[in-house]
């Protein structure tokens, strides 16, 4: 009998990962793992980003769900490519899961691929989808201490959005101090302060989206719409 332990696993979801970046690199799609806890605005974000990029970026997502298709239904509704992934129960997404949902998208036409993983700021982080970029999504109603709780998405992340931020003079959220603690564990990365409600931050969020797909596509694509 072999045992599978965790290393094991770890080890054939880096390769499916590279298979997984090789797609995206030959048709030219910037993916983003976008991280989060349940109920920060990962879907919110996603449906606001829609509405401000549309006509300039064609944009798909792969959600990531333990049950039921509400989040990818909401978000098809704004204007995207949509593929749906239920784990059942499973707290994470993996690179073959990922490779099973691509295989239903036209990568060709898109210019950006969202992957909103699984609600959990832990078990995901580990599991590399072979995207170009993980993205931490951090919202005011779930305190600021989560970037020292929670070090791995933050030291891993390129750019960190907190969201929700029109909700701050109703909580005890500091912050600034959220802010020196994203920039002790991780001085490099991008940080936007938004809010899907008012529209605070949603500029520059979109504008850095654009760099990026503009970075990997060569601004090869031409968007009808989202």
């Amino acid at each position: 009998m072999k045992v599978i332990v965790g290393k094991d696993l770890l080890y054939v979801n880096a390769g499916q990962a590279v298979e997984n970046r090789v797609l995206f690199d030959n048709n030219k799609v910037a993916a983003i793992n976008l991280i989060s806890s349940p109920g920060s605005g990962k879907t919110a974000l996603l449906e606001k980003t829609a509405e401000l990029l549309k006509g300039k970026l064609k944009l798909g997502v792969v959600v990531g769900d333990l049950y039921t298709t509400r989040d990818a239904e909401r978000i098809e509704r704004a204007g995207m490519t949509v593929v749906q992934i239920n784990t059942e129960g499973v707290c994470h997404l993996t690179a073959d899961m990922v490779a099973r949902a691509l295989r239903e998208l036209l990568l060709s036409q898109l210019d950006l691929l969202f992957i909103e993983n699984v609600g959990n700021l832990v078990c995901p982080v580990s599991f590399d989808l072979g995207e170009n970029a993980k993205v931490a999504l951090l919202s005011v109603v779930e305190g600021n201490d989560k970037p020292a709780k929670y070090p791995g998405i933050f030291r891993e992340a390129v750019a960190t959005v907190i969201s929700k931020v029109d909700l701050l003079p109703h909580t005890d959220f500091d912050l600034p101090a959220c802010l020196a603690e994203i920039q002790q564990i991780n001085g490099e990365q991008q940080v936007f302060v938004t809010s899907a409600r008012s529209g605070q931050g949603l500029s520059q969020w979109c504008a850095w989206l654009e760099q990026l797909a503009a970075g990997k596509a060569g601004g090869n694509h031409t968007a009808d719409n989202c």
